[in-house]
């Protein structure tokens, strides 16, 4: 089966990593939201890589976080070092080249400065978005550090 443009992007960007080895799978259902994803799958809805994108004066920035956990915007913006805001639909196109509901974790035409929520790190396999709100590949936390660069950080609220 053939992948969309945006899922065959995302499956170039692991490729091009050195990580062939994982997959991006289109589903015949909706993986936008973290439950949606889990369900898809048959995960924990903790498992699933929710890929929220925040700006601030110096630019775009990525949170990794777990389907669980709502980011906590105050440790967003001390990891950022400036005060930060969601982006808009137009600013995550903008700045990832993906439209929200399948943002993936990496792919993007600039890679923005990257943080993954160290309760991810507790699990053996999670599943990230993969450019469409039906895409996703599954891999393991150390590998999407090793993908994405990204710093670990208590990202969780509350």
């Amino acid at each position: 089966m053939s992948l969309s443009p945006a899922a065959t992007r995302v499956q170039r960007a692991l490729e091009e990593r050195g990580f062939g080895h994982l997959r991006v799978e289109e589903l015949p259902v909706s993986t936008r939201t973290a439950a949606e994803a889990a369900q898809a799958v048959g995960a924990e809805v903790g498992q699933i890589v929710k890929s929220l994108v925040f700006v601030g004066e110096k630019g775009g920035y990525l949170f990794l976080v777990s389907g669980k956990n709502r980011l906590d915007p105050g440790k967003a913006a001390a990891l950022a070092g400036e005060p930060l805001r969601r982006a808009s639909p137009e600013e995550v196109r903008a700045l990832t080249g993906f439209a929200i509901g399948g943002v993936p974790p990496l792919g993007h035409p600039t890679p923005l400065p990257t943080f993954l929520d160290q309760e991810l790190l507790g699990y053996g396999v999670v599943w990230a978005a993969a450019g469409t709100p039906r895409a996703l590949f599954r891999t393991r936390p150390e590998e999407l550090l090793v993908l994405t660069g990204a710093k670990v950080a208590d990202l969780k609220e509350g």
